[in-house]
């Protein structure tokens, strides 16, 4: 059984090694554990950290793609590698790596796919009552559009079975942690959560600048992947609500002219409802397209998993005859 701890980093020199050197080097159950950094782009050395502190396997973007790809790059090389489990952890040393153990243990128990450690977002000091009250929204909107228990949605600290990582389809730019959520809900694999603990704050988030810009673009995302797996329910509600207000401004119009006998000035309610009604009308008929769309969309998300599989099979075979 072979473990893969990826570490996606943007600029660690200064918190890597720290990082690093409380990473486990043994845990029971596991027979290999490997290190993996993806390097998305810095500008300080923290590719030599990393090789000071004797990683072999390092994955190094010429610019910064954000951390949806460093983290899409990181599973596939991990799956490439044989990793029968990847840990994604963050280079800023911000979850204790004692609890990784814990982390593992409903894989190898056969219990789970995926594990997402809870930070217990109230019980971590340096985030601000903003902040906390923002992750707690974040994460009951995603408990709930995805069918998980997760309670801390926006963890990066998290486990994936070999079968997992295989069927994850990150597609978003901005973060990875919100979607792969969703998507296992919607996949049907086993989700867990266990409760882990945070160190002291190192340096301050690099994921977005400033909370409505992180509101906005998680709200996005949210929506975006939602819509992708569930397009029917969505538009079917989008156009229902719009027919809706279509048919009372027209109920309206047809009170004033019949039953209050004063309909002719009131024209524009006749109009305004026609055109309400049309678009709803055609907003539920992109549902049934886009709903149509989506059953190849999942043909082909399975024809890719198990191209994935015949890959990884196929490089096996390769190191076996060497």
């Amino acid at each position: 059984m072979k473990l893969i701890i990826q570490i996606p980093c943007l600029n660690e020199e200064e918190t890597l090694a720290v990082t690093l050197n409380e990473l486990p080097k043994q845990i029971d159950g596991i027979d290999e554990i490997d290190i993996l950094i993806i390097d998305d782009g810095s500008t300080d050395n923290t590719v030599r950290v990393a090789k000071d502190n004797g990683v072999n396997h390092i994955i190094k973007f010429t610019n910064n793609k954000g951390l949806a790809e460093a983290f899409n790059a990181g599973i596939d090389a991990c799956l490439k590698l044989g990793a029968d489990i990847i840990v994604n952890t963050d280079g800023d040393n911000q979850y204790s790596a004692n609890d990784i153990e814990k982390l593992i243990l409903p894989i190898l128990k056969k219990e789970a796919d995926i594990v997402i450690g809870d930070r217990q977002v109230n019980n971590v000091q340096h985030f601000s009552f903003t902040k906390k009250k923002l992750q707690l929204l974040g994460s009951w909107v995603v408990k709930h559009v995805s069918n998980t228990e997760v309670p801390d949605a926006t963890s990066g600290f998290r486990a994936f079975s070999k079968e997992a990582a295989l069927r994850m389809n990150v597609i978003t730019k901005f973060s990875y942690t919100l979607e792969t959520i969703i998507q296992a809900g919607k996949k049907n694999l086993a989700v867990a959560h266990i409760p882990v603990q945070t160190n002291e704050k190192l340096r301050d988030s690099r994921l977005f600048k400033s909370i409505p810009s992180y509101l906005k673009r998680s709200v996005l995302t949210i929506f975006r992947i939602y819509t992708m797996y569930e397009p029917l329910k969505t538009f079917i509600w989008i156009g229902g609500l719009i027919f809706g207000a279509g048919f009372l401004v027209s109920l309206r119009y047809l009170f004033l002219k019949f039953i209050m006998d004063s309909g002719a000035g009131h024209i524009q309610s006749l109009i305004l409802g026609a055109v309400l009604l049309m678009i709803g009308f055609q907003v539920m008929m992109i549902g049934l397209v886009a709903d149509l769309i989506g059953g190849t969309r999942r043909l082909q998300e399975d024809i890719l998993y198990r191209v994935k599989k015949l890959e990884l099979s196929s490089n096996k075979n390769k190191k076996n005859v060497e």
